[in-house]
């Protein structure tokens, strides 16, 4: 049994968000903080979990196996799962061996990694990727890459009950859509079914068009809900570029709301964009989800 306690919900605050180029355009935004629901398990990555861990412990597994990168939020966030609540965790690597903050963290939470290469890490969407993996661990459950699917999404359906709990505190009676980062689409996917065509969401997505974003979307939602997915891969998945380090250092300075640029960083500046652009009228209210992986700035703060 390594389920965190049946009563355990992680609350995000819901704060304004004041920005001058927000308040040009007369949008009203507000900003759900998962940066700041738990030291280690931060963002979506413990909603994207807990469906997962569920899975697990009723198949009466020892622990669990999963993908990611060297500077995966994902794994980082499994790591320190599986230290904390005393479960066995097993990470598939993207590349060749790497000594990053990340890695030096999953390491010391206890993780057994491999490191897959790319050709290996791109193979792991075809049939029978597992099976070798699931006999040399038998014991453990497999999560796909990010912690996805149906029960990823699953979990993250509760953002729109914490933001429905607090919307009062901000004068707010009703908000227009949500915005935020996708890497796989799981959180937007569970908006998506929370919300069951009530508001949009809108997803900016961190990632390019070949990663399989509206596919994987798609196969979790079907092909009802108001959603869509803006670009905002700036050119890659962690392609980073003056500009946006500068937008970020500009934004953290007048918000005082820490930022990285693979995610939250390149989610917001699409919306400033959009805003700018004229895709939302005046009087529009956007809920901004920051859905964390702020570990991750280390690979970039040296």
């Amino acid at each position: 049994m390594f389920l965190p306690p049946t009563d355990w919900l992680p609350q995000a605050p819901l704060e304004p968000l004041h920005l001058d180029w927000l308040t040009a355009a007369g949008i009203e935004a507000a900003i759900l903080r998962l940066d700041r629901i738990d030291p280690l398990i931060s963002g979506n990555k413990w909603f994207k979990l807990v469906e997962h861990l569920k899975a697990a412990n009723n198949a009466g597994a020892e622990g669990i196996i999963s993908l990611g990168g060297a500077h995966s939020n994902h794994l980082h966030a499994l790591a320190a799962a599986g230290k904390r609540l005393g479960f066995a965790t097993v990470g598939l690597l993207r590349g060749h061996p790497q000594d990053t903050p990340t890695v030096r963290d999953l390491q010391d939470f206890g993780m057994q990694l491999h490191w897959l290469g790319y050709g290996g890490y791109r193979a792991r969407h075809e049939p029978g990727f597992w099976q070798p993996w699931l006999a040399q661990y038998p014991t453990l459950h497999p999560v796909p890459e990010g912690g996805g699917g149906l029960p990823g999404a699953q979990g993250c359906a509760a953002l729109k009950d914490q933001v429905s709990q607090q919307i009062g505190t901000l004068g707010w009676d009703d908000y227009h859509g949500w915005w935020l980062a996708c890497g796989t689409g799981t959180t937007l996917a569970g908006l998506v079914l929370a919300e069951a065509g009530q508001h949009a969401v809108y997803g900016a997505m961190a990632v390019p068009d070949d990663h399989g974003v509206a596919a994987k979307v798609e196969a979790i939602v079907g092909e009802t809900g108001r959603y869509e997915l803006i670009d905002a891969s700036r050119g890659g998945f962690a392609k980073v570029d003056p500009a946006l380090l500068e937008f970020i250092a500009q934004t953290e300075q007048a918000s005082g709301i820490p930022l990285e640029p693979l995610y939250t960083g390149k989610a917001l500046l699409a919306l400033k964009q959009q805003i700018e652009a004229g895709r939302f009228v005046r009087g529009s209210r956007l809920i901004f989800v920051h859905t964390g992986g702020l570990q991750g700035r280390r690979g970039f703060d040296g």
